[in-house]
């Protein structure tokens, strides 16, 4: 483009520059004159302008840019971008911004803008924070570091009163794909969740399946809650995005759609197209998983009794369910047709394939009493009536899924309503009309009746492509009735004819499907083929497989399915085929004949009688046959001969003898082996002197060999199974419907009633196996955005799927009484006692070194020894008779605690266990590990973990080494690794991944070894691969971190504990709450004891201690016990821990604060103060979760 002003708008007549006065106006011949300056070539074809055909052309498309940005793509490397960015003025921001976008959606990269472009994320213009949080999602993988620099202005974007603001920096943060904010994001998308504006709420849905995408195990619980807060909302806006979160983030955890099914179902008609179909197939799935099938719908045909009845245009014309029951079985067939459709929905069809193979004919129907009614279950009704709109969306899609959910749920009198719907999408797109086939197929196969009256609808367009072609002829084969076959024959007549041989081809088949599914029209469909193919013969190029010879192909193979069903009744059939053999050139369509010859040689009285002149015929052009033919001459000389009697006996064992000679010299390898087979299995058939010698002397195999061929010749041709046997049907509108395999991320629909309300009115989900933990863990109002003490109310823990954690038998070897961690045998936990009481001052304020001045009392069986008088006043309330307000008043006033010490709980800690590879895919070897409070002595950045190696096989194992994935890599032998690992380190600062383990030479059949492994993590929330060496056996694995293990337990007192919470206040504190339940378990096996032995407060005390030191390698500072009236509550109890971090030896303290009743759940609050943001949110989060997590003693 030349250089000099641009053109920005024009007009019919006149033409404005930019750059010059606005007033300038150039008239067309200036503008002729213009053009002819910029490209001065000339040429002849527009002489009265002095243009060329480019010039003209160039100047076309200059026209065209005028008024857009298209001219930022022109200058793809303009040094004048930095400064336009540290401009003053947002124009030439935006201005510069464009420019960089334009550059990466060229392919340029131009990360080395990033610092400028980051710190205009704080500007003031809402245009030009949209193209930085552009700019940002493109390269905030690629500079992390940089793009970190840019979250605190992203959260205070998060309060903008702009609501676009708000949602466009909540998609920036949800963009940045990096493990180590996804805490921060998840705070800003639990926020966002409950923002006023409906814009920001549906972005806050957008955002969690990104951030689900990071893998990140702890947070999956908290992206849970928020799935299900999203979809309580009353915006179908916000509702549709949610139902595409859940189905991304939690596609089974169905009890959160139960909490909200009749909203969601109200809402449904209101969604964004895109949205609907996700939550119908939600919707679908948690009506099945609730209550089943329905009774009355074609899918449990076991159970239905009623006929099915449509009406087309009104009552005159009915077509019954059974109709047009054939010989082989119509009302049977659709039957069991049903019954595998349904079974492939909830099953898949690979699992039901599989299955139905190792049975002997068709499967049991459903079982009933797994199903529901559609007219007394109210949860069926009200999804019908809100899909049946739906079924006349102008979104294709749409219209198919809700047509699903009628096909699978609605009675069988119901169903026809789907049929218009379909119809009416076919008049759409290629690509739409193709999807809606493919579905409407299988339920034309199912229930053909349904579209019986609607034949003329699945009529060959010329306009329609070959895959819609070959479709339509299906559906018509599986509709055709009586009635309708006559016309459908007349149209199959057009479409032989058709210049698409291969749809030709195609149109014959389905004219051999009519003929078997109507009896009653097979020998007009006989004449038919037969006329076709003597037709075919006449002009047939052999040489086109895919022409002509096609068509023939596909002819004979229709007449022998039809000659199949009636072998007698059609000889002459067989007779015309036969005779036309001189005709016939194709090779596939000669060896078809020739099979028929042999497979009804004894059928009639003219067929044996022409067998020996068609065997000589098929002799004498032996050599000049095709393979495929040579075998079938074999075989039929091979059948003729095992059922000939009489005097034609001997001619056709020369024929044989001669023809197996013939194929001995043959030059193709199949047919002399074909022929040694038959030499050696009819030796007792032939009259050769040489085999009845050789016959003589092997007794044994001359009736084996007899046996074989009488079997493989003779035998009885199994009757035609049922085609759909090889059938794979998936759920209609799903991609793998399409491409008839399961598409990755297909499932199919969930196990009927498999989920389940208990009697608290909780659902618990059978079909995953989990139980769900108590309903309303968190507290309501934590989920406010205005709490500032709270980082996120919101958040419920994290979620313990990914470690497959259980109780471990026995914990860490390792047990200090200072550390607060350890393990012992079984046998020990009853020695001593655990928890000791000392007596302390009632005013809080004077617990300043009450650590030292508590004396403690092993084994005190009475607690008024170990309390003072003052405290047992207030305990035991020795004034009855005091008001309810003035009690209350005192309550209030003299609040009481007792300070109790801890004994050596270090022998009642038992670490969890996690499994790191499993018997199954270890060939035998099973490999535990725990977290060990050990400290490494190597570098505080290795944590240490404790492997268990169990060979549970009966063979011994030898050579077992963990290596870490990277230095494995280029090493293809065990040898290679164990010298990798005689290597010593480089130094101290050089840490590695794996301290090289010591080899485990040898492991004998249930044996278990146990070695410590000293990792460093490259993060506290993702996992390490290793590579597991065992008999030269590589096995990759992955250990997966516990950030409750990434610290190390800090001994401090009461009062250092204060004074260091003290300087940690605001964005160094972190608190949430959660429930706690594995008291009550212990509470309920210690009812038979006394209660001054066993105190509620102490079981307490003592269940969550072990809970927390089972978990974390932290030390137990303190526990304050309340000392009140009300025996049963517990409110007041308070644990303190304290650690520090491994790397950087920076504290973290944990207090845990106890309300409600003893016997109840309690409702747990806290507490993290640590200087490490993202840290101290990781701890909290570690820490809520287990606290929240049932233990296995009490599932």
């Amino acid at each position: 483009m030349p250089n000099g002003p641009q053109f920005y708008a024009i007009g019919s007549h006149s033409l404005r520059l930019h750059g010059q006065n606005n007033s300038s106006v150039l008239s067309l011949s200036e503008i002729r004159t213009l053009i002819h300056k910029s490209y001065p070539k000339p040429f002849t074809m527009f002489p009265q302008f002095g243009a060329t055909a480019e010039t003209l052309s160039k100047a076309s498309t200059m026209m065209f840019r005028i008024g857009t940005d298209a001219h930022l793509y022109d200058d793809p490397e303009d040094v004048n971008i930095v400064p336009l960015l540290d401009s003053k003025f947002d124009t030439e921001k935006c201005e510069a911004l464009k420019r960089l976008l334009a550059l990466i959606a060229q392919g340029f990269d131009v990360s080395n803008f990033f610092p400028q472009v980051v710190k205009n994320v704080a500007s003031q213009s809402v245009e030009v924070k949209k193209l930085v949080y552009l700019y940002l999602l493109h390269y905030a993988e690629k500079r992390p570091n940089e793009a970190l620099l840019s979250i605190n202005c992203f959260q205070k974007d998060l309060g903008d009163p702009n609501p676009l603001v708000r949602a466009w920096a909540l998609r920036a943060m949800a963009g940045i794909r990096l493990h180590v904010i996804a805490p921060l994001v998840l705070v800003a998308v639990g926020k966002c969740a409950r923002d006023p504006s409906v814009y920001v709420r549906k972005s806050a849905a957008n955002a969690l399946p990104k951030l689900h995408d990071l893998r990140l195990e702890e947070n999956t619980t908290t992206i849970e809650e928020i799935v299900g807060i999203l979809l309580n909302d009353n915006s179908p806006a916000v509702v549709g995005a949610a139902a595409a979160a859940f189905a991304s983030v939690c596609p089974n955890n169905l009890s959160l759609i139960g909490r909200n099914y009749r909203r969601l179902c109200e809402t449904l008609p209101d969604v964004e197209e895109w949205g609907q179909i996700v939550l119908i197939e939600i919707l679908l799935r948690y009506v099945i998983a609730r209550h089943g099938l329905v009774r009355e719908s074609i899918m449990i045909p076991s159970c239905s009794t009623e006929s099915y009845h449509y009406e087309k245009d009104g009552p005159e014309t009915n077509f019954a369910l059974k109709e047009n029951i054939d010989d082989m079985g119509g009302g049977i067939y659709e039957s069991e047709l049903a019954d595998m459709v349904s079974r492939s929905y909830l099953e898949g069809p690979d699992k039901y394939l599989s299955r139905s193979n190792y049975t002997d004919g068709g499967s049991s129907g459903l079982d009933c009493s797994s199903c529901t009614s559609a007219k007394g279950n109210d949860d069926v009704k009200i999804l019908l009536q809100c899909t049946s709109p739906l079924l006349w969306s102008h979104n294709g899609a749409v219209v198919l899924a809700a047509a699903g959910i009628h096909w699978i749920m609605a009675p069988r009198r119901d169903v026809k309503r789907i049929v218009k719907p379909l119809l009416f999408v076919l008049r759409s797109s290629n690509a739409s009309k193709y999807v809606v086939l493919c579905n409407i197929q299988v339920f034309a196969k199912a229930l053909p009746s349904l579209f019986a009256p609607y034949y003329e609808d699945f009529f060959i367009c010329s306009s329609d492509s070959y895959q819609i072609k070959a479709l339509k002829l299906e559906i018509l084969s599986s509709i055709a009735i009586d009635s309708s076959i006559s016309f459908i024959f007349q149209e199959f007549q057009d479409y032989i004819s058709d210049p698409d041989r291969r749809f030709a081809a195609d149109t014959v088949a389905a004219i051999g499907l009519c003929a078997k599914r109507l009896p009653n029209v097979a020998n007009t469909c006989l004449e038919g083929l037969l006329a076709l193919t003597r037709q075919e013969s006449l002009n047939i190029d052999v040489g086109s497989v895919d022409g002509e010879a096609g068509v023939l192909i596909q002819a004979i193979i229709s007449i022998m399915a039809i000659i199949k069903l009636d072998p007698p009744g059609n000889e002459k059939v067989i007779i015309q085929l036969v005779r036309s053999l001189d005709s016939i050139k194709v090779p596939a369509a000669r060896a078809m004949i020739i099979w028929m010859v042999g497979e009804y040689n004894s059928i009639g009285h003219i067929i044996p009688r022409m067998l020996t002149t068609v065997l000589e015929y098929l002799t004498w052009c032996f050599n000049s046959e095709a393979v495929e033919t040579k075998l079938q001459i074999l075989n039929t000389a091979a059948k003729v001969l095992l059922c000939a009697e009489g005097e034609d006996l001997q001619t056709f064992k020369r024929i044989l003898s001669y023809v197996l000679e013939l194929a001995k010299c043959d030059s193709n390898y199949d047919v002399r082996d074909r022929a040694r087979i038959l030499k050696k299995l009819t030796p007792c058939y032939m009259g050769s002197h040489g085999l009845e010698e050789e016959a003589k002397y092997q007794p044994e195999n001359k009736d084996l060999s007899c046996v074989l061929a009488e079997s493989i010749f003779r035998g009885q041709t199994k009757p035609t199974s049922l085609e759909h046997m090889n059938y794979r049907f998936y759920l209609p509108g799903s991609l793998s419907q399409i491409v008839l395999h399961a598409a990755p991320g297909y499932e199919p629909l969930p196990k009927p009633c498999s989920l389940i309300f208990d009697d608290l009115g909780h659902c618990s989900n059978v079909v995953q196996g989990i139980k769900s933990s108590q309903e309303g863990t968190t507290n309501s109002e934590s989920y406010g955005i205005d709490d500032p003490d709270s980082v996120s109310g919101s958040l419920n823990g994290e979620s313990t799927s990914g470690y497959s954690s259980r109780d471990s038998i026995t914990g860490s070897s390792d047990s200090g009484g200072n550390n607060g961690s350890g393990s012992a045998s079984e046998g020990e936990y009853s020695a001593g006692p655990l928890i000791n009481l000392s007596d302390v001052s009632n005013a809080y304020k004077n617990q300043n070194g009450g650590s030292e001045e508590n004396k403690t009392h092993s084994g005190s069986d009475d607690l008024g020894e170990v309390m003072s008088k003052r405290a047992l006043e207030s305990w035991l309330d020795e004034n009855p008779g005091m008001s309810s307000q003035d009690s209350s008043e005192q309550s209030h006033l003299q609040r009481s605690s007792a300070r109790i010490s801890i004994g050596d709980i270090g022998r009642r800690v038992k670490p969890k266990s996690y499994a790191l590879l499993d018997p199954t895919n270890g060939n035998g070897l099973s490999v535990d590990y725990i977290f060990s409070s050990k400290i490494s002595s190597i570098s505080p950045l290795l944590v240490c973990v404790e492997v268990s190696f169990k060979n549970c096989s009966t063979e011994p194992m030898s050579t077992l080494i963990l290596l870490d994935e990277e230095s494995n890599r280029g090493l293809d032998s065990a040898d290679q690794v164990l010298a990798t690992t005689k290597s010593p380190l480089t130094s101290h600062n050089d840490v590695p991944t794996l301290v090289p383990m010591e080899e485990i030479t040898s492991l004998e059949a249930g044996q278990t070894t146990k070695r410590i492994l000293q990792v460093r993590f490259h993060h506290h929330l993702l996992p390490l691969k290793l590579v597991l060496w065992c008999d030269e056996k590589k096995h990759p694995v992955k250990l997966r971190p516990d950030i409750g293990y990434f610290v190390k337990p800090l001994l401090m007192d009461i009062e250092m504990f204060t004074n260091k919470e003290s300087q940690l206040p605001g964005m160094f504190e972190y608190i949430r709450r959660c429930a706690f339940i594995d008291h009550i378990g212990d509470l309920n096996n210690d009812k038979g004891e006394s209660a001054q032995v066993k105190d509620k407060f102490l079981v307490i005390c003592e269940t969550l201690a072990l809970k927390m030191l089972s978990n974390a390698n932290i030390f137990l500072v303190s526990v304050d016990m309340p000392i009140a009236a009300n025996l049963d509550d517990a409110s007041g109890l308070r644990l303190r821990f304290s650690c520090e971090i491994l790397s950087n030896s920076i504290p973290c303290l944990i207090t845990v604060s106890v309300e409600g009743k003893c016997s109840e759940p309690l409702n747990l609050s806290v507490k993290v103060n640590c200087e490490e943001t993202v840290f101290g949110l990781n701890l909290l989060n570690r820490v809520v979760n287990f606290l929240g997590e049932p233990s296995l003693t009490q599932l």
